[in-house]
């Protein structure tokens, strides 16, 4: 019962791990994604095909009297249901969760939601609000400037990855008891759970008064809360995005360098700073907070006489970490991604030839296949028949109530 991004997302990931999972979606209309952002007319858009691998589709009305005979069926019959509606949707259709443990008590139920009990967990919540109100667009951007949300869909898919792990405990608990369970994952929640650092900062910050890590230290200033530190790696080894050979014309001729404690020596060297390395202002990574500044501008130089792959070549060896700037052209063209299923290539019947991602949870013993997504109700039969035990009979007359 998933649509848009949060639960498909979570609904893919147990597709490829093996599950039978089943698409329940409206007659007619279907996802509203599967026409967002189309690239090509009368075609399912990519946005509804690259989350939806590996799914049966049905299309199914429980408001009607049939459809919620079918629905009932499917309760009683599946594991699982997933479902990301605005609050309440379920409840109105007429199966609040003490209704479905009576009709199934083995069955786990799981929900995405955009907060948790509280003043706001009536409201609808979309990707950019989750990061908004969790905590990660407030300490995002530039120093001074406006707050800034990312394009990882934290809040989407890192929600809907999050409901994985609940359901799959959820699974194994019943193992033990025979039992399912009710299982929440709110927007806001996941979001302030992938910013945890930020919420340690801020304590750090009520202690100490500043954050000797970030840019604004030593000279800058501080207010009461964690402020937005540009790209500062946020953590105990200063890390910034540096310039390479072609940026002037290249927007992604960049790399990330972290000055790790360790691998300073070997880095200082190579840019050319040996001295450093016996000059009390930074010989020590105490000693050289105050100058980050200084110390990236220096390794800038050296970068932007090297392109991005050449700076990443020399550095690896010397163990010191760094990560270049890939573009989502880059990505989709790297061998290695595609050798490892990471980006697939998967065949349509109506829109042809595609790339999507690929499981990224790789297990040793269960490869994933990721097949297509579904057509609007192209499964309805098959499932009806098989899975709640449908007669033609029964189909024709859920059909002629637009149950299906």
């Amino acid at each position: 019962m998933t649509h848009v991004q949060s639960g498909p997302t979570c609904t893919q990931i147990l597709a490829w791990f093996g599950a039978d999972v089943i698409k329940v979606e409206r007659p007619g209309e279907g996802d509203p994604t599967r026409g967002q952002l189309r690239d090509k007319p009368g075609v399912d858009s990519l946005y509804f095909t690259m989350l939806n691998s590996n799914k049966r589709g049905i299309t199914l009305n429980p408001k009607t009297e049939a459809g919620k005979k079918i629905f009932r069926r499917l309760i009683e019959q599946c594991d699982v249901m997933v479902e990301n509606f605005a609050p309440g949707a379920i409840d109105r259709m007429g199966f609040p969760w003490e209704t479905i443990q009576q009709i199934n008590p083995r069955m786990i139920y799981a929900s995405v939601k955009g907060f948790g009990p509280g003043p706001y967990e009536d409201c609808k919540v979309y990707e950019n609000v989750a990061q908004c109100t969790g905590g990660a667009a407030s300490t995002t951007g530039e120093i001074d400037r406006v707050p800034l949300v990312t394009g990882a869909q934290i809040g989407d898919s890192g929600t809907g990855i999050h409901l994985v792990a609940g359901i799959l405990a959820a699974l194994l608990q019943r193992e033990k008891t025979g039992r399912g369970q009710r299982v929440t994952c709110a927007m806001q929640d996941t979001v302030l759970n992938l910013c945890r650092v930020k919420l340690r900062d801020q304590q750090r910050l009520d202690l100490c008064g500043v954050l000797q890590e970030y840019p604004q230290y030593p000279n800058g200033t501080f207010g009461k809360a964690v402020p937005r530190a540009g790209n500062a790696s946020g953590g105990g080894h200063p890390g910034w995005i540096v310039k390479c050979k072609g940026w002037e014309t290249d927007p992604d001729a960049y790399i990330y360098v972290v000055m790790q404690a360790q691998a300073f020596p070997a880095l200082a060297k190579v840019i050319g700073h040996a001295d450093w390395l016996d000059d009390p202002d930074f010989s020590t990574p105490n000693a050289r907070l105050p100058r980050l500044t200084h110390v990236f501008a220096e390794i800038e130089k050296w970068t932007t006489t090297l392109n991005k792959m050449e700076v990443m070549a020399i550095l690896n060896p010397l163990n010191v970490p760094c990560g270049p700037i890939l573009s989502m052209k880059e990505l989709a063209a790297e061998p290695s991604l595609r050798n490892t299923a990471t980006v697939v290539e998967v065949d349509h019947p109506q829109r042809g030839k595609y790339l999507t991602v690929g499981n990224p949870i790789k297990l040793s013993d269960s490869p994933s296949d990721v097949q297509r997504s579904p057509l609007l109700g192209e499964h309805t039969e098959e499932v009806l028949r098989d899975v709640c035990g449908l007669s033609d009979a029964d189909i024709q007359a859920a059909k002629a109530q637009g149950a299906i």
